[in-house]
Formats: structure tokens, C-alpha cells, sequence
């Protein structure tokens, strides 16, 4: 007996809504089968990495020990100051760097400990720093008594070995020194919109009636030159800005730092040709070895007063200067050479200054780095130690009667998004030859392109933001006069 019609219908309908479940099934099985092995192979490809797989030479991995040798051909201090989100320098970014903590890396070649002591030719200078245009630069320096006059004297080879030391005579010289100078970017566009001098505004006549002026270039300074391959940020500068500089009172910069190679060698050497040309002096990087780590000499109201300078952060060791390489003086290896360099100047000069680029960009405190080679400098004869490369204001130290400024943040630069970048100053010593330096600090904003004054409250602010970062019981009033702790 055959079933009714109704059921045999009911029957198909149900055999067919099984099959379709079934492929259904099987369809979502094979998706689920394939979610499962590309999760597998990402995590099996991220498991690798982390195991140790090598990163692509354009993006090395940051060190994380305080090393004593520099880098081995891989960028390791990135301005990340300059901008954290990468839209206000307005430079060509590359691969990024991190820190001076580097790895460790090929140790330079050791160059011979005693620098050259070939003069720099220079104009003669008055107390107010003017210079005499209509002076050749191929006239040697010369030299003053105690009448005051601000005339240069270079380091000579029939200099004495030994010199007297002057005795305090009731005249002191007056000395400011700043943090980070650039000029490119967007700081260099707006100097082509409202004139080189633009930086200078607020400062009016506070570096051309003082004794000696001292900042870092942070920058290369040529219309040439190839762009580092090996760093995120790299600078370029118009030779305008020099000019400006120089008229605004500008005696001598570091050029020892991690940008000076930037553009290449040809760079620096376009802009030692060109500081040559504004009068600004140069220490911290030169043609060779024995010029990079050369002392200039000032003659001061009858004291003389030697300015070094050297870099504790560079990206590859090849930034270094050789015997017959240009490059910057090297604080790595202990910086033997650098000490070595100081305690030559000091039997020369009555008063040493080393001007170093060093430490962590954004850090507010100085590392055990920083802190070891103010200690040596000191040690090996220097009288006041300015640093720099932080891009941030870091405490002050007097370390056995010598003032230590560990970073004197930025001057001239690009405004990134970090605001305690924001924050400068001009920093003054007052220095006699036996009574050592006071210090006082004016209080800035780093406004882009330009130090902008702060106001009273904003001033006093942070001078007690620094006095607790200082070291040693350091105390900083309201009005930025700075006095030893006790």
C-alpha cells in the first residue's frame, strides 16, 4: 500500500531542507577551517619575531643599557622632542632613532691625545662685540691686556705650556650661554616671511653687551650636502642665518652634536666654511681629529677663557672625526680625549668651559652618564659645564665649586606637542679667575622659531620647577638668581 501523496511531499521537503543543512555545515566548517590557520599563521609569524627574528635595518630596535661605545652604524638618538606625532618640523623624516643609551658598537680608532694647536684666524672684537669688517682674516689674532677690549686669542704653537693664573681684580666676565639652535624647516620658513633677525626680537642688546655668548648649532649650515640615509630627522640651515647670529652677539657654538653630519661631510664642511665667513667661533667638530677637539681661546678683561666641545650622542660611529676625517669630537670611551683636552686648556687659560651634547631627549633629570663626565670634566680642570641635547630644562649642579647645567633645553627651534619642551632660558654666569661663577637664569618660552619672555608668575614658576630638579640642595629664586646648596 503506497503512502498518500501529502506524506511522500512532506518527506521531500524534509530530505531537501537536510541537504541543505548539510552543505551549510560543511561551507561554515571550511570558513571556520580557514579563520583558524590564518590566525595560526599570523601568531606563529609573530611568535618568530619576538623570538629574535631580525628587523629590518630601517628600523632598529632601541638599546636599553647605558653602554661606553657609540653605535655601530645604526641610528640610536632620535629627536623625538622635535615632534611626537610627526607634523611639526616640516624635515625630511626617515628611520627613527632612540636615545644615548646605545648598543654596543665598534670602538673608533684612537686618535692621538693632543690636539692640534693651529690658530683660527679671526676679527678683532670690542667689548661690545662688534667686529671690524675692514680687518683681513688672514691677520693674526691679537691679543689685550686688562683694558677691557674683547680682542681673541687662538690657541698658538709658541703659546706657553704653563700660564699665570690672574688674580680677581675686581673685574668679572659676563657670560651667557643657550640651548638648541636651528633654522630650517618651518622655523627657516618663517624666517624667509619675517627676517633672519626674528629670533632675536626679545633679546635686544643681551648677547652684544656681555663678554662671550655660547649656544649649539644644532644644524648643519650649507645650500649642498646629501641627506643622512640613517635618521628620522635631518637638518638643513641657510647660511642667512649665520649672518643674523653673529649680529645678534653670537661668539661661539658646539658643533658637536647629532645633527651636524645631517648633511653629510660636505655639510659640515660648508658650515665651518661659512661660520668662518660670520665670525662665529666653532668647537665640539671640525675637519679632522685634531680640530674637533681644538680649545678656542678668548681674552677676556685680562683673563682667558678656553671653550671645548664634544658629543656623548651620535648616531654611527663613522660621525666621529679621525685623523683625517671630518666628524665631531667623541665623548664616548670614557671621553679620554676630551679630559685629556681639558687639562691641557687649563694650564693655558684661567677659566675652561666644555659645552657637550649628552643625556635622554624629554628626560628632566641628568643620567649617571651625564652626571659621571660632568664629574670627570670638572675634575680634569673644567670651570662650567653646559649641556645640551635633552630638549628640555634639567636641574643644575655645583660639583666641588663648579656649575654644572646638565641640559639648557631648546632656544631656536620647531614647537613639538610636548610642553615641557616648551621652557628655556638664558642662562648668565658672572666669573671671576679665584672666586669662581654665579649664575642667573631669565626665564623663556621656546616659542617656534623665536624665546619668547615669560611673564613674572610664569618666570617664577618655573624656577622652582628647577630648583627641584637641581642637585645638591641647588637653590633658585623667583627671579632666577641661582646659589650653591649648603
Amino acid at each position: 500500500m503506497y503512502p498518500p501523496r501529502s506524506q511522500k511531499k512532506r518527506t521531500g521537503k524534509k530530505n531537501r531542507k537536510l541537504k541543505q543543512r548539510r552543505l551549510w555545515l560543511a561551507i561554515n566548517a571550511a570558513l571556520l577551517l580557514m579563520i583558524v590557520s590564518l590566525l595560526s599563521y599570523y601568531f606563529i609569524n609573530d611568535y618568530q619575531s619576538a623570538a629574535g627574528m631580525q628587523p629590518s635595518p630601517n628600523h632598529p630596535p632601541a638599546a636599553t643599557g647605558l653602554k661606553e661605545h657609540p653605535p655601530k652604524d645604526q641610528p640610536k638618538s632620535q629627536d623625538s622632542n622635535i615632534n611626537s606625532t610627526g607634523d611639526d618640523t616640516g624635515e625630511t623624516k626617515q628611520n627613527s632613532e632612540s636615545s644615548d643609551t646605545v648598543e654596543n658598537g665598534k670602538q673608533p680608532a684612537q686618535e692621538p691625545e693632543q690636539p692640534d694647536a693651529g690658530s683660527k684666524d679671526r676679527d678683532d672684537q670690542t667689548t661690545e662685540k662688534q667686529q671690524n669688517p675692514e680687518k683681513s682674516k688672514e691677520q693674526p689674532p691679537a691679543t689685550s691686556g686688562d683694558d677691557g677690549t674683547k680682542d681673541d686669542m687662538q690657541e698658538d704653537s709658541k703659546a706657553p705650556e704653563e700660564q699665570n693664573i690672574a688674580e680677581d681684580n675686581g673685574k668679572a666676565v659676563t657670560i651667557h650661554f643657550v640651548g638648541d639652535m636651528i633654522f630650517s624647516g618651518k622655523v627657516e620658513t618663517l624666517l624667509e616671511k619675517n627676517g633672519y633677525s626674528y629670533p632675536f626680537t626679545y633679546l635686544g642688546d643681551t648677547f652684544k653687551k656681555d663678554d662671550l655668548t655660547l649656544g649649539n648649532l644644532e644644524t648643519p649650515v650649507t645650500t649642498g650636502g646629501v641627506s643622512a640615509k640613517n635618521k628620522q630627522f635631518v637638518f638643513k640651515s641657510s647660511p642667512k642665518a649665520l649672518q643674523a647670529l653673529h649680529a645678534a652677539g653670537m661668539d661661539v657654538v658646539n658643533l658637536g652634536n647629532n645633527h651636524i653630519l645631517d648633511q653629510g661631510e660636505i655639510g659640515l664642511m660648508d658650515t665651518i666654511k661659512y661660520l668662518d665667513q660670520s665670525g662665529i667661533q666653532y668647537v665640539g667638530a671640525g675637519k679632522n681629529a685634531d680640530r674637533a677637539y681644538q680649545p678656542v681661546f678668548f681674552k677676556r678683561k685680562g683673563m682667558t677663557i678656553a671653550v671645548i666641545g664634544c658629543s656623548r650622542v651620535y648616531p654611527e660611529t663613522s660621525w666621529a672625526a679621525g685623523e683625517n676625517k671630518p666628524g665631531v669630537a667623541s665623548a664616548y670611551d670614557k671621553a679620554a680625549r676630551v679630559i685629556g683636552t681639558i687639562s691641557e686648556a687649563k694650564k693655558k687659560a684661567d677659566m675652561v668651559i666644555v659645552m657637550t651634547h649628552w643625556g635622554i631627549e624629554r628626560s628632566l633629570t641628568p643620567n649617571d652618564i651625564q652626571k659621571k663626565l660632568a664629574h670627570d670634566f670638572v675634575d680634569a680642570g673644567a670651570d662650567l659645564i653646559i649641556g645640551g641635547h635633552p630638549h628640555v630644562l634639567q636641574g643644575l649642579e655645583q660639583y666641588k665649586g663648579k656649575w654644572i647645567a646638565y641640559s639648557t633645553g631648546n632656544f631656536i627651534f620647531t614647537k613639538s606637542s610636548t610642553p615641557s619642551t616648551w621652557k628655556t632660558a638664558v642662562f648668565e654666569a658672572t666669573c671671576k679667575p679665584k672666586s669662581g661663577c654665579s649664575m642667573k637664569l631669565t626665564p623663556y618660552h621656546a616659542e617656534l622659531g623665536q624665546p619668547v619672555p615669560m611673564n613674572a608668575q610664569e618666570g617664577s614658576q618655573l624656577m622652582q620647577e628647577l630648583q627641584k630638579l637641581s642637585i645638591g640642595g641647588v637653590k633658585i629664586s623667583g627671579d632666577g638668581v641661582v646659589t650653591p646648596g649648603h
